[in-house]
């Protein structure tokens, strides 16, 4: 059962060294410890250093940070490198914020995250649907745009000619763009006979 440790800046010109210092006072040592220079904007999971410290750990390990929030971007992005730890049997650790789930006030904290990571994920839904409802009524269109029947007849025409002339229904669909289901679907649409000309 190893203690890793863990740190994150976000620029090459930043020094991690506030955060080496506390892991290696904390009882982590110096060679376990791993370590990535990325913007909040990155979700942990695809930093490098991050990468391999979920592929090195192991069940009944400690991973140690500085601040919980150099695991993620966000508390969202937190939680869920906290919970896919915890799925793997590895426990964090959080000095600054005394989360350790080894007391019984470190467990609530880690439950306080998740409640409140809940919350924002409730709050992001209703601005995405305010922002959608909004557009909405500014008139905003959503969905797939409409066909233009001149565009569509004329590729209707071209796949039609190509078919004649004995290429199959894919060939004749990737002339104009389309999947083999798309060219059949809108010729059905539109009413327009399929061809009998065998397929190859």
């Amino acid at each position: 059962m190893a203690h890793l440790g863990y740190t994150r800046i976000s620029t090459a010109g930043q020094d991690d060294q506030l955060q080496r210092d506390a892991l290696t006072s904390a009882g982590v040592q110096a060679r376990d410890i791993y370590s990535d220079v990325s913007s909040g904007s990155k979700e942990a999971k695809s930093r490098p250093g991050m990468q391999k410290l979920m592929s090195y750990a192991q069940d009944g390990d400690t991973i140690v940070v500085w601040r919980i929030d150099r695991l993620g971007r966000s508390l969202l992005d937190v939680l869920n490198t906290v919970n896919g730890l915890r799925d793997k049997g590895i426990m964090v650790r959080s000095i600054a914020d005394g989360i350790d789930p080894e007391t019984a006030s470190g467990r609530l904290m880690l439950n306080m995250l998740s409640t409140l990571a809940e919350y924002e994920r409730e709050l992001i839904v209703e601005r995405v649907n305010a922002g959608i409802a909004a557009a909405r009524g500014a008139g905003a269109a959503f969905g797939r745009p409409p066909n233009n029947p001149v565009v569509t007849a004329e590729k209707l025409k071209i796949a039609a000619n190509a078919r004649a002339e004995g290429k199959t229904a894919q060939q004749a669909a990737e002339l104009v763009g389309w999947s083999r289901a798309t060219l059949y679907r809108t010729m059905k649409a539109t009413s327009q006979p399929l061809s009998e000309t065998k397929e190859v």
